[in-house]
């Protein structure tokens, strides 16, 4: 399709817009490069670890790996009809999502040449729920937007990796990073590393919750959908934590499953309730709901 005109040469970019301040944030605070952190501390403290500390750090490292790259595979759909429907201050802010996806693929793979010293086949960590949920029903929302553009094919890719998977699942992955790692000053590099991902990917989970909210207050309608879908899916992150705490007799670094399953529902239910929030409103309302918390977000 031709085009007709340019937005940067006749309205000109609303700065002021919820991506656009997404996307000076991304510019600020996610550039940084993975195959500069120092993990020669993070090699000497993994040989330091037992066996059952060190799978479990592999099995984790192994699900945040395959889904990063997952997602880097898979997001290109969404930022074309995004591009297509004319929204450039959004399509600018989502250009940082497929390159901060491939730097956290990098970034992971690194931990896993230098520090665990690993073998590539980490596919046996890869338990039922994660496979439903990564190898199928994030690939299946994403390509979805290749055949159909309707918002709520929109929502349904945005809610799959926005709010289940990275809302959900890797928060709660994060929170066990810097549970077993914080609490026994180990591998500062990873640490670090493990905190700017967190960083870029809040930017991610706010745009996920503008998304939808705007797609909400076009067509009120697609909140059940959302409602529904959302816990459907919540189900098989919830079955990912059940199923590695299965996996152990005694849990490493003394984790305890309700820890974690509580942790992981309280962000389900603020994702859910910020989304929610936006039923009855005008764009104008979304907008000043957003602008509240990208400012609160340290991301």
């Amino acid at each position: 399709m031709n085009h007709q005109n340019f937005v940067t040469t006749t309205r000109g970019l609303r700065r002021d817009s919820p991506p656009m301040r997404l996307f000076e944030k991304a510019k600020r605070l996610g550039i940084w490069n993975p195959s500069t952190l120092d993990l020669t501390r993070d090699a000497a403290d993994w040989q330091r670890l037992s066996a059952p500390e060190q799978d479990l750090l592999l099995r984790l490292t192994a699900l945040f790996q395959a889904g990063e790259e997952a997602v880097t595979l898979d997001l290109l759909p969404l930022i074309q009809i995004i591009a297509r429907e004319g929204r450039v201050e959004e399509e600018l802010f989502l250009t940082t999502f497929l390159f901060e996806e491939a730097k956290h693929t990098d970034f992971f793979a690194r931990f896993l040449d230098e520090v665990a010293q690993s073998d590539h086949d980490l596919s046996r960590y890869h338990s039922p729920s994660y496979r439903a949920l990564v190898y199928e029903a994030l690939p299946t929302a994403m390509g979805r937007l290749n055949d159909d553009p309707s918002p709520f094919a929109q929502a349904d890719a945005s809610l799959t990796y926005n709010m289940i998977v990275e809302g959900v699942l890797a928060e709660t992955g994060y929170h066990a990073y810097f549970t077993m790692l914080e609490a026994n000053d180990l591998m500062p590099g990873t640490r670090q590393g493990i905190y700017l991902l967190k960083q870029d990917e809040s930017r991610h989970i706010a745009y996920g919750v503008y998304l939808l909210s705007r797609l909400i207050a076009a067509n009120n309608e697609i909140w059940p959908y959302i409602e529904a879908r959302m816990n459907d899916l919540v189900m098989y992150a919830m079955g990912v934590i059940d199923e590695i705490f299965s996996s152990y007799e005694t849990m490493p670094f003394g984790l305890e499953l309700d820890t974690f399953s509580t942790y992981a529902l309280g962000q389900f239910q603020k994702r859910l309730d910020r989304v929610e929030a936006a039923c009855g409103k005008s764009l104008a309302d979304i907008e000043q709901i957003a602008e509240r918390y990208i400012a609160d977000d340290d991301g």
